[in-house]
């Protein structure tokens, strides 16, 4: 396992990062991908830190919270030391039936910092991020806000997630004329079967040195290798949930060229599909998340596959 910085700070994360979004049981939007209990979660963990990831990232909004609850819990369950844990999780979704109970205001941004931090059994979370764009809020009000909860000790430090290069860009402006946090980091879609964060994110990231945490790094399991043309949902999560979205032709063009590739490496399509990310200057880390181990244990193997030097 190797250890990146995360963006333009000195925190090193794991090339892999655990994702929770699996974890939890209460169904809700996320019930056709959740579904592993706190025995589940635990071991998941486990087999995670002892490969060598320190990064776990989640949401208030995964499984109405309990995906935090879980992986707090979990944490505590292995005694694992909470200073050898990068904890990421985000703000932004609909946590009640209240006009205010969404969005990136200050309300709804302090709010659920404090709940987040008790769901996780916490004191402080490694990198709170906003979920996706609050067109309602000005990027001032929600950048002082998480600006305010750095200044506390309550985060370490900020990211964003989905959202498009000019958002991005403006709100790094934001920060830097106003004298507040810098968002360290971006969550973004990202795969061989979905590659237009390369026109404008890319490039933007790479120039304000922002680091990129890949989300759905198999497109949602498509490049899990056990999907076939004449099997296009197979009996994965996509037979269910089919996102993201994939121009299914051309993903499947992809496969017939990895599936010999892997075959040749003595490796598996997803790991090999994984391991093109790790690879890319752009990307910090990419998000796995699994529901069996067997599903993590290859994911895992990603690490170790190796690429021909370009002569």
């Amino acid at each position: 396992m190797k250890y990146n910085l995360l963006g333009n700070t000195g925190l090193k994360v794991s090339e892999l990062c655990l994702g929770t979004m699996t974890f939890g049981t209460r169904g809700g939007r996320f019930g056709a991908i959740s579904g592993v209990d706190q025995a589940g979660a635990d071991a998941l963990v486990k087999r995670s830190l002892d490969a060598g990831i320190n990064f776990i990232d989640t949401a208030n909004v995964y499984t109405e919270g309990q995906s935090e609850e879980i992986t707090g819990q979990a944490l505590h369950n292995l005694g694992i030391r909470r200073d050898d844990v990068v904890l990421a999780t985000k703000v932004r979704g609909k946590m009640g039936d209240g006009p205010n109970d969404a969005g990136l205001t200050r309300k709804h941004i302090m709010a659920q910092a404090e709940a987040s931090l008790k769901r996780l059994k916490t004191d402080y979370i490694d990198l709170y991020q906003t979920h996706s764009f609050d067109p309602l809020t000005p990027w001032e009000e929600t950048l002082r806000a998480l600006d305010d909860l750095v200044r506390q000790g309550k985060v370490r430090y900020i990211g964003a997630s989905n959202v498009a290069a000019w958002q991005l860009q403006k709100a790094l402006d934001t920060s830097h004329y106003q004298h507040l946090e810098k968002y360290a980091s971006l969550q973004a879609y990202y795969t061989l079967a979905g590659r237009e964060l390369e026109r404008e994110l890319g490039p933007l990231l790479l120039a304000e040195k922002v680091g990129l945490m890949v989300w759905s790094p198999l497109a949602g399991g498509f490049l899990s290798g056990k999907y076939t043309r004449e099997n296009e949902k197979g009996e994965g999560r996509r037979s269910n949930f089919d996102f993201p979205p994939v121009n299914k032709d051309r993903a499947f063009d992809i496969l017939d060229k990895l599936r010999p590739m892997a075959e040749a490496k003595g490796s598996t399509v997803a790991a090999l599909a994984l391991a093109w990310l790790l690879h890319q200057p752009v990307v910090s880390t990419a998000i796995i998340g699994a529901k069996k181990m067997e599903q993590l244990d290859d994911n895992l193997t990603a690490v170790d596959v190796q690429f021909t030097p370009r002569s």
